[in-house]
């Protein structure tokens, strides 16, 4: 007996190849619901999920690799619209936030594995993103609304030999629904509260000549939650998405098919709301405690005085708030002071193309080819008068601006196939990317002498320039006027590997399975900071690295449902470049060894569902982010500060290992008919890190403690899925409850502050599968996100705790409206 009856194995069905490599163990509560329909197991239990971990097909139970699913129903039953909606804890390892406010770039995270600062030209992730099997390379453009999802798969621990580079905290692979040569249209509307609608279509047409075309088209909006009182300018928290995809599948002989899509979409959104939270708290210490609050001074004139003398802000005394500005500890819904708002603009494209032969029943081969772009207009301007202390006549609100254009192609090949008791998948890929990015910080508003009233400026402030730069018209106003551009940088990356995985079970024991694999990775970066601070410099880029990642698993077939298995892997993140400093110097690559245990439970003749993981990781040369933003306005000599807003961050690789072990519990119920209830816990301990710190300044060479960002230790989920058929047709009603929780968590490295805990409930009511005239079926359904409006802080920072107080953004509220749906 093999790892699995030859029979029932089938290959990965090309287009998967990759992006399947990411199943098995932690079964996410989703997936029973999800994926059960298509298994032939009956209503009464649990049925057999397939899988595709080792790029063939695999029962989940069987596979030995920690793994969690949410189905494209289950998506839908959260009203989930992009990766962001999985920022609730869905799952409870897979950690997803905003970089910064902005929507416009998120960070993924797995197993604390969550890097701090990723979307610049020459750093990378921590956790790979795939699409359809296409690694994705930044950050930028994460956000695009979903395409009629079939399934998002999440592989937790490192990758380094199946998927590659940036793998090591895991892998987040989107897989669409590919054409099916049969005639299915599918449309639905949907509107609700905050001015928010959305509408999809998908047309899948019958194949003609061996070719199946499949269309889909999507457009979600949503109006800000937090208004600005600026006319004509936009809110925050507003985002307007909308894209087309279009597929193909040509099997023109028997055993091979060729499947090519292209897809575009745009992404416009605004950030997240940076109120704030409290003021003159006092500095924050290194051990997480607070210096006394200072003394409150008044200006005369610019000069700040305390008792009729001159005092300095954050050292003597602290500058007096503006009128107009109020601390606020609980989610505003309108900002203090007006500022310019406009779109960011994340536009994506690409172009897919997997072959597929079978050589023999044996033997499959495939090739895996693609092209894609992300184009970033950023316009962030969250912060208002939040982040910077006040002071008379000076300018106010940081407009933080960048223009960002990368373009890749990737070419992978594979052999996967089975020889006697071996299952093998042997491959060679290549990967290219091409990266620019321009960006500016100026200055939108300017305080009259007591802060009574502002001012909006009609020109920018200038960075280093002489002269105003223009106001917000374009990004080519902001190119074309060199000086105002305060960093400009580019990157272009090379990647080489070569990989073989095989699964060996013997004949004289074959409840026992070996697998063993490793890959070859060589990486090349070149590149060059161009611009610091607005004034041209030549800081060049030659990183180069080779790495080898081995992974070995034994797995033993405990009991007919009960498996067990022992893993060891390890992966790592590419070295490169920060983006932010000032002169590009070189970190090294990060990595990490894992070792795992699990096992694998179907219980109760298969209604109840049982899934453990417990894992050790090594995680050195961890890149560490920090940060300084200039917030003083003038110099003590009453002169403009050629350096205000301007934004320094250098990055550097801790002194020491990162340990982290953690726990992963994840239960599946069938009770009884129709009723389906989940449970997934995730316990995660990250001990603190020791780093020097790169910034000049008086902590420069200061060991300092490293905090993993967005890493609770304890998170937890549960969803209810509740299904009534109706007598006498084919309706149903389908109740959806889910909840999520996770603890306090840091959200800046380098600072000894946690966030509030949070506890997000979401839920869905639906008459679904009304029969109408020819065939038409109908869905009616109710929705709410975040359900008991529940309010949490998930970004909070201190850094001007000393000379106006922390600032911070909250989670989103409630939202809730309709969606009718049509099954043509």
């Amino acid at each position: 007996m093999h790892y699995q009856s030859r029979r029932a194995t089938r290959l990965l069905p090309g287009g998967m190849a990759i992006s399947a490599l990411v199943l098995v163990l932690v079964s996410q509560p989703a997936i029973a619901a999800d994926t059960e329909a298509a298994t032939t197991a009956p209503d009464t239990g649990l049925g057999d999920i397939v899988v595709t971990a080792m790029r063939r097909e695999t029962n989940l139970q069987k596979t030995p690799i920690a793994m969690s699913v949410v189905g494209g129903d289950s998506l839908a039953d959260r009203h989930a619209q992009s990766l962001i909606s999985l920022a609730d804890g869905t799952i409870p390892s897979l950690r997803i936030a905003t970089f910064e406010a902005r929507q416009s770039a998120l960070t993924v995270g797995i197993r604390g594995i969550v890097p701090f600062d990723q979307n610049q030209t020459a750093r990378e992730p921590g956790v790979g993103v795939y699409l359809d099997g296409v690694y994705l390379g930044r950050s930028q453009g994460l956000n695009a609304a979903l395409f009629d999802v079939e399934r998002i798969e999440v592989l937790k621990g490192p990758q380094g030999t199946l998927f590659g580079r940036n793998t090591e905290g895991g892998a987040v692979s989107i897989v669409t629904r590919a054409p099916s040569g049969e005639w299915d249209g599918r449309a639905s509307a949907g509107f609700g509260n905050y001015g928010s609608y959305e509408g999809q279509l998908h047309i899948d047409m019958p194949a003609i000549a061996g070719i199946a075309f499949k269309i889909d088209g999507i457009i979600q909006n949503q109006d800000a939650t937090t208004k600005n009182p600026l006319p004509g300018a936009k809110g925050w928290n507003a985002y307007n998405r909308y894209g087309g995809r279009i597929a193909a599948r040509w099997q023109p002989f028997e055993g091979f098919t060729a499947d090519l899509s292209y897809d575009t979409a745009q992404d416009n959104n605004t950030p997240f709301y940076s109120q704030l939270v409290n003021y003159n708290p006092g500095r924050l210490n290194l051990d997480g405690t607070r210096q006394a609050p200072l003394p409150v001074g008044i200006y005369n004139g610019t000069q700040l005085m305390l008792n009729g003398a001159s005092c300095v802000n954050g050292r003597t005394c602290i500058a007096p708030l503006a009128p107009q500005v109020q601390v606020h500890d609980t989610r505003q819904s309108v900002a203090d002071t007006g500022a310019p708002q406009q779109w960011s603009e994340d536009r994506t494209s690409g172009f897919h193309a997997t072959l597929r032969y079978k050589l023999s029943p044996a033997l499959e081969l495939r090739s895996i080819t693609a092209w894609r772009q992300v184009t970033t207009d950023q316009w962030d301007n969250s912060g208002g008068p939040e982040r910077g202390a006040f002071v008379p006549n000076a300018a106010f609100s940081r407009y933080s601006l960048s223009w960002l254009k990368q373009s890749q192609f990737s070419q992978e090949f594979q052999a996967v196939g089975s020889a006697r008791q071996l299952d093998y998948a042997f491959g060679l890929y290549y990967f290219t990317e091409n990266v620019r990015e321009m960006a500016a910080t100026p200055s939108t508003n300017q305080w009259n002498t007591d802060g009574t009233a502002y001012t909006i400026l009609s020109q920018h402030m200038p960075l280093l320039a002489s002269t105003p730069c223009p106001a917000n018209q374009g990004w080519d106003d902001w190119r074309n006027n060199g000086p105002c551009v305060q960093r400009d940088s580019h990157a272009k990356a090379h990647s080489y590997a070569a990989y073989g995985q095989a699964t060996y079970t013997p004949d004289f024991a074959d409840r026992l399975h070996l697998t063993v694999g490793g890959r070859y990775t060589w990486d090349k970066r070149v590149g060059a900071l161009v611009r610091v601070n607005g004034v041209v410099t030549d800081h060049p880029l030659d990183y180069k690295k080779g790495r080898f990642d081995p992974l070995v698993s034994l797995a033993f077939d405990a009991a007919g449902n009960a498996h067990l298995y022992a893993k060891f892997a390890t992966g790592y993140r590419a070295g490169g470049a920060n983006a932010r400093s000032s002169a590009f110097n070189e970190f090294a690559p990060e990595s990490i060894t894992s070792y795992e245990i699990g096992a694998k439970m179907d219980l109760l003749d298969r209604k109840l569902r049982v899934n453990l993981a417990a894992y050790m990781m090594s995680r050195k040369n961890t890149q560490v982010d920090f940060d300084y933003v200039d917030t003083t306005p003038f110099l003590a000599n009453g002169a403009a500060n050629p350096t205000f807003n301007l934004h320094t961050q250098n990055t550097a690789n801790a002194l020491e290992a990162a340990k982290i072990r953690g726990i992963e519990l994840d239960m599946t119920a069938r009770p009884i008919d129709n009723l389906t209830l989940g449970l997934s816990y995730a316990y995660t301990h990250v001990a603190p890190m020791l780093a020097k710190n790169p910034l000049e300044g008086s902590t420069f060479g200061v060991l300092t403690p490293v905090f993993t960002v967005f890493t609770p230790a304890h998170a937890a989920s549960g969803t209810i899925d509740y299904r009534i058929p109706l007598t006498g047709s084919d309706a149903n009603i389908r109740i959806h409850l889910d909840a999520a929780y996770a603890g306090p968590q840091y959200s800046f490295q380098d600072q000894n502050l946690k966030v509030d805990s949070s506890f997000i409930v979401n839920g869905s009511l639906a008459l679904a599968d009304l029969n109408m005239v020819n065939g038409t079926r109908a869905t009616i359904s109710v929705w709410t996100r975040n359900l008991l409006n529940e309010q949490h802080i998930y970004r909070r920072s201190a850094e001007n705790a000393a000379t106006l107080g922390d600032y911070a953004n909250f989670n989103a509220p409630r939202t809730f409206g309709g969606t009718i749906a049509f099954n043509f």
